[in-house]
């Protein structure tokens, strides 16, 4: 099946078998996620901070490079979509620099941006062929990402995982797209096929989907965190910025569970953010405090990366034929 877009997407989007990139999580996407997201046909991608210590991003790497390769050579008819590597720009990271070459050197492909954009990044990532995609949760910063060099966006709308913004994605989207033609993803609560192609009708490229994959055999995720985004609904996840500092979606199991009324949480301090290669034990959030969307009432059942794409693309198909298109 073939989908469209409203424009002509980059290079390294041209395999993907269904408009969806795979949200990096942090703590929880490695190579086996990211690896089986890829071979079943959409944009996998993980945190460089999650390959710790820094030299086991050199290693983590090699491996998905070389499994993707050896995957295109056994299935020429159907090759692997791209993965990306997601860097944190907060100043705290004091890894950047090294990861960033680290990525050199194997010439990833696509590079997620977040929480700070910066021109030499990206003139570094087209100087090896890549592409650069930003979040932003607004369209002020979509702008300052764009100026900076950004390839791509990503609109981080309300009802995300992780650190969710506040705008409807209706409100996000019609925004960014009265300036700006390039390549868009949009996240906020997309779990079915359906809002795949409800992220397409809105003008967005792709949807950006991260939670539903936390419930997949594939994910670095407790069992009890897969089962709390099974057993959670829209309902269960807590906005607040306690945690890092910045506003983000949580599970309310694992804020009661940590002790804390998730009803009356303290304000947080952007200060407490720390993205640093030591960060250590206090740091409780996603470790303990487990991230969430809002779209985790579409899902039912703890299952593999190939089957959840799977019915990613019966869903998508469904909904284009009730629509006619």
């Amino acid at each position: 099946m073939r989908y469209t877009t409203h424009m002509t997407l980059p290079a390294p989007f041209s395999t993907l078998r269904l408009p969806v990139i795979g949200s990096p999580l942090f703590i929880i996407s490695g190579p086996d996620l990211v690896i089986a997201q890829c071979k079943a046909g959409i944009v996998g991608s993980f945190p460089a901070l999650n390959a710790r210590p820094q030299a086991m991003l050199d290693e983590w790497l090699h491996r998905i490079t070389e499994e993707l390769a050896a995957h295109n050579r056994a299935h020429p008819d159907r090759p692997a979509a791209p993965f990306a590597v997601n860097q944190i720009v907060h100043k705290s990271n004091d890894r950047l620099e090294a990861d960033l070459a680290t990525c050199a050197k194997w010439q990833v492909p696509i590079v997620i941006t977040s929480l700070g954009a910066r021109e030499d990044l990206n003139t570094a990532v087209h100087g090896w062929g890549g592409i650069t995609l930003h979040d932003v949760i607004d369209d002020r910063f979509a702008r300052k990402a764009v100026e900076k060099g950004a390839d791509g966006l990503i609109a981080v709308a309300a009802g995300a995982g992780g650190h969710a913004g506040r705008l409807s994605p209706f409100a996000i989207v019609q925004e960014i797209r009265q300036w700006f033609d390039g390549p868009l993803a949009l996240s906020g609560a997309i779990a079915t096929g359906g809002a795949v192609l409800a992220a397409q009708a809105m003008g967005a490229d792709f949807g950006y989907i991260g939670s539903p994959f936390i419930a997949t055999t594939e994910a670095n995720a407790e069992p009890a965190y897969k089962e709390g985004i099974v057993a959670g609904r829209a309902a269960d996840i807590v906005y607040s910025n306690l945690f890092t500092g910045v506003h983000g979606n949580y599970l309310r199991s694992s804020i009661a569970a940590a002790g804390l009324d998730p009803d009356a949480l303290p304000e947080g301090d952007l200060k407490t953010m720390n993205f640093g290669g030591g960060n250590g034990s206090k740091a409780k959030a996603w470790r303990d405090i487990w991230g969430s969307g809002q779209g985790i009432g579409a899902v039912d059942r703890v299952e593999s990366v190939a089957d959840r794409v799977d019915r990613l693309v019966a869903e998508y198909a469904a909904a284009r034929a009730r629509l006619g298109i």
